[in-house]
């Protein structure tokens, strides 16, 4: 039988910095719920080093919910719930929550517009007050990349597909502050990215 676990060489790099980022920022006991788990990896990480965070994760694609689900299979850990069928801009697939914490790794810059605006609209709805929205990912500041490997790549994603794109950190500070999410924190982390915090007021 073909093991449906997927293996993301990024998700090997960044996961350490991404868990340290989030056990800056979390309670020792969390509720969190993660949008576009992708492989699983992030999650069983997570899940691992923190059982006290009772991590919920998501996606929108069968074969992403295939992986996340045969990882936590093998994991067996208690804290990882089954994961969850969420489409970010169809807000009834999203769970009630609330929720201490909100994780997004490697979304926004492969997605419309629309899926930042949605899932700021989301954060501000289902996170407690005083609850943190972690991204992760590119960023441009203004019209200036970062990184001439994040103009590179800023290029290819549009040319796959002319919605997507490495966001201006500015306009997703915006979008946040209008659903009442204030920006905590920008993290410098590996390849040219950054770890962007925001907390719901």
């Amino acid at each position: 039988m073909t093991d449906p676990r997927r293996y993301t060489p990024a998700a090997a790099r960044n996961r350490q910095p991404i868990l340290e980022v989030l056990q800056e920022a979390l309670p020792e006991r969390a509720r969190v719920l993660e949008l576009a788990s992708g492989s699983g990896e992030h999650a069983v990480h997570c899940a691992t080093a923190m059982p006290g965070w009772m991590w919920q994760p998501s996606d929108p694609t069968p074969g992403a919910l295939a992986s996340i689900a045969a990882w936590r299979d093998q994991a067996g850990l208690a804290n990882l719930a089954e994961p969850l069928r969420l489409d970010a801009t169809a807000a009834d697939t999203w769970p009630a929550g609330p929720f201490e914490a909100i994780v997004a790794i490697n979304l926004i810059h492969i997605s419309p517009w629309a899926v930042t605006e949605a899932l700021m609209a989301r954060a501000g709805e289902r996170l407690v007050r005083g609850g943190v929205l972690c991204l992760y990912g590119p960023y441009r500041r203004g019209a200036d990349h970062t990184a001439p490997s994040n103009a590179a790549f800023d290029a290819d994603l549009r040319r796959r597909d002319p919605r997507w794109g490495v966001r201006d950190l500015t306009r997703v500070v915006a979008e946040a502050e209008g659903h009442g999410l204030r920006l905590q924190a920008t993290v410098e982390m590996p390849a040219n990215n950054l770890g962007v915090l925001f907390v719901r007021d």
